[in-house]
């Protein structure tokens, strides 16, 4: 099988090729237009790591890995449509894995224009490209964030998801109703899997649990938002891979039954499907940042601060599906999660 799979100097396209390559017999070409959202030296070290001599790294070049003999990188933007085209014509993929996009809820409000260019104009030229090369399947990365104003919880995909309050939530909602239009027209098989709050080691720096461990770690004060009641469903990378992992060798179907009257918003008639992936429990934001205290070995110094434009209160996945269609339900704890993070960020940080 040959997969392209887009982001892979970002956290979790890092993490799904090296799991690939070490445990299926698949081809793998890995995909990042490399900007500058955060810390250079996070990005470039995991090409490093994954065997890419980046001093040689050449925009539209395919490089080969140095680590694995099945494995290519092509540093490319997904917004140059011709380039783009021409890799899937000269390749032929099998399947797609699209984790390209511009994160972040509060840099949305700020630089939106950067998210209608990557998640929308980006995705929408991966579909193109899929559809017009006969692309088997088409996985791609949505978000937690599309729940936006919902305050039932678990979040559930059979949930309506109308009211995001972000313009990067509103993105990834653009991208689950654009799958879907396409695996409707074109019969192309489309998966969107929500990611809730993904943390590990070769984390995000612009993620809570990287801002918190650097701050605490530099004696200075870290920014609690809703005054530290803030609940999220925090996933470890592991459990984000293994679920992607399954998914890529279990192609989107027609629902058999889906009623028009009664629609299933996270399934079709058309062969498309939304998955959550999250580690369906709540952790209070105040005994996240004590794990971390406890591994650092000092106390963090806190701000409190009220909830933060485009943030939601609470986040909590309803796994049911991915229980139930794939087997699999993440389970990682919280403490141990924290633990690998920081044993990972004292060594990359020499700390």
């Amino acid at each position: 099988m040959k997969i392209l799979i887009t982001g892979t100097a970002g956290f979790i396209g890092f993490h799904l090729a090296n799991r690939l390559l070490l445990e299926q017999d698949v081809e793998i070409i890995g995909l990042d237009v490399i900007n500058d959202y955060y810390d250079l030296r996070v990005k470039y070290g995991r090409l490093a790591h994954a065997g890419f001599p980046i001093q040689s790294i050449r925009y539209g070049e395919i490089l080969q890995s140095e680590k694995y003999a099945n494995y290519r990188f092509i540093k490319l933007d997904l917004c140059d449509r011709a380039k783009l085209y021409k890799l899937f014509i000269d390749e032929k993929f099998d399947v797609v894995v699209n984790l390209a996009a511009q994160a972040g809820v509060r840099y949305s409000i700020t630089n939106p224009d950067a998210y209608l260019e990557s998640n929308i104009i980006g995705f929408f030229n991966i579909l193109e490209a899929s559809r017009q090369n006969k692309i088997k399947h088409l996985v791609y990365a949505s978000s937690s964030s599309v729940y936006g104003w919902n305050d039932k919880l678990p979040f559930c995909t059979t949930d309506n998801v109308d009211h995001p309050i972000s313009l990067y939530a509103a993105s990834k909602k653009s991208n689950e109703l654009l799958a879907h239009s396409y695996s409707a027209l074109y019969d192309l098989p489309t998966t969107g899997l929500r990611f809730f709050t993904v943390y590990g080691p070769w984390g995000r720096p612009d993620m809570a649990l990287f801002l918190f461990a650097k701050a605490i770690a530099e004696g200075k004060p870290i920014d609690v938002f809703n005054n530290g009641k803030m609940k999220r469903d925090f996933t470890y990378i592991d459990d984000i891979v293994e679920g992607i992992k399954r998914v890529i060798y279990h192609p989107a179907q027609a629902m058999p039954g889906w009623n028009g009257q009664n629609p299933t918003p996270g399934a079709s008639k058309a062969p498309y499907k939304i998955y959550n992936i999250g580690n369906n429990d709540t952790v209070l934001l105040m005994d996240f940042i004590e794990a971390i205290e406890a591994e650092m070995g000092k106390k963090a110094i806190k701000n409190m601060l009220p909830l933060q434009p485009g943030d939601v209160p609470a986040s909590h996945a309803d796994v049911t599906d991915l229980v139930e269609d794939l087997g699999y339900r993440p389970d990682t704890p919280i403490r141990e999660g924290v633990k690998k993070f920081i044993g990972w960020y004292r060594d990359f940080y020499k700390i």
